[in-house]
C-alpha cells in the first residue's frame, strides 16, 4: 500500500524551499528567491505556511539599514522531508 504524501511538501515551491534548507540548513529570503525563481509575494506566502507548520524557523531582523529574513530548517521539517522522500521511494520501488 502506498503512503500518503505530505500535502504541505507536495507543493512544488514548498518542496523546493525545504530541499534548499535541508542542504544548507539556513538561508536568507533573497537567496531562496533567487534559487527558486519565484516572486517575493509567492515565496513569502509559502514560507509562512512552512513556518506555521513548524517545518522551518523564520528570523526577521535589521542588518545595517536593510531588513532581512532568514529561514532555517527545524527537526520537524527534517523529519517531514525524510518521510516524504521515503514515501516517494516506496512509490518508485512498488
Amino acid at each position: 500500500m502506498y503512503k500518503d504524501l505530505d500535502p504541505l511538501l507536495h507543493a512544488q515551491l514548498r518542496l523546493a524551499i525545504v530541499s534548499i534548507l535541508v542542504s544548507i540548513e539556513e538561508a536568507d529570503f533573497v537567496f531562496i528567491k533567487d534559487k527558486t525563481g519565484t516572486t517575493a509575494g509567492n515565496l513569502s506566502s509559502h514560507i509562512e505556511k512552512l513556518s506555521q507548520a513548524g517545518y522551518i524557523g523564520v528570523r526577521k531582523f535589521i542588518d545595517g539599514k536593510r531588513p532581512r529574513t532568514v529561514c532555517k530548517i527545524t527537526q520537524k521539517g527534517l523529519d517531514a522531508f525524510d518521510n516524504y522522500v521515503k514515501a516517494l521511494q516506496d512509490y518508485i520501488h512498488h
